[in-house]
């Protein structure tokens, strides 16, 4: 089923091709460009209570790099830690490897190596530049398979999120959005069962895709939308632990 579902985005896509190449390149061309948050990319979060911190690694794109955010503290990295110091009453020491316009399978090239082998919790945040690279569904369950092997390997738990909601990214004309949007759905249906199938966990948690919750570029979260997000992430995964 996913195989004929992957083949009507395709055709969609090459029939409305004469406009969509118009349309992206002029989007690409007026895109507001921000930079990677500031700061360290790793930090502490303390708690009162006594015991060894829960060591946290976020790897992926954009977002683990803090993009719309002043600094990594006010990012995902910095607001999941928090938010999940608070709820599990613990330490967390967390390191944030991410890139701007970043694919899973680059990461395992250019992250991986990078990456503290130590961790006792791996968070993967991909899919929004798969997505707009047109990475096949194959090569993506690959590079999300073999980051997923890598960490668990070491002792890891691993933890994927979903793939954002591309169809509401005030960035994007609407066209763009529809499409991307659809080819978004998909790549999240592989990465759900890939993490089944693997046994790592699968985190849907989203922000609500309100314009505060976006950064100025109407593509990466506000500092609001990062607090929001990982707030619900922490959620999830105090659940799960």
């Amino acid at each position: 089923m996913s195989r004929w579902r992957g083949l009507a985005w395709w055709s969609a896509l090459l029939t409305l091709l004469p406009i969509l190449l118009p349309l992206a390149l002029r989007t690409r061309r007026n895109a507001l460009r921000l930079a990677s948050a500031a700061g360290a990319e790793q930090g502490m979060v303390a708690s009162a209570e006594a015991g060894a911190p829960l060591k946290l690694l976020l790897l992926g794109e954009s977002t683990v790099a803090g993009v719309g955010a002043a600094c990594l503290d006010q990012a995902l990295a910095g607001q999941l830690a928090t938010a999940l110091s608070a709820r599990l009453q613990r330490g967390v020491h967390w390191q944030a490897l991410g890139e701007n316009g970043i694919t899973a399978g680059q990461a395992c090239q250019r992250l991986l190596p990078q990456a503290a082998l130590d961790a006792d919790l791996v968070v993967l945040v991909f899919g929004v530049n798969d997505t707009t690279h047109f990475t096949s569904l194959k090569a993506w369950r690959t590079a999300l398979g073999q980051l997923i092997a890598h960490f668990q390997a070491h002792g890891a738990q691993v933890v994927c999120t979903a793939v954002p909601p591309l169809e509401h990214f005030h960035a994007l004309p609407w066209l763009l959005r529809q499409l991307f949007g659809w080819r978004a759905r998909l790549m999240d249906a592989q990465l759900r069962a890939l993490a089944s199938e693997r046994g790592a966990a699968y985190c849907g948690a989203e922000i609500r895709m309100q314009r505060e919750f976006l950064a100025v570029d109407g593509y990466h979260p506000s500092a609001l939308g990062y607090r929001t997000w990982g707030e619900s992430l922490a959620e999830l995964l105090g659940q799960a632990r």
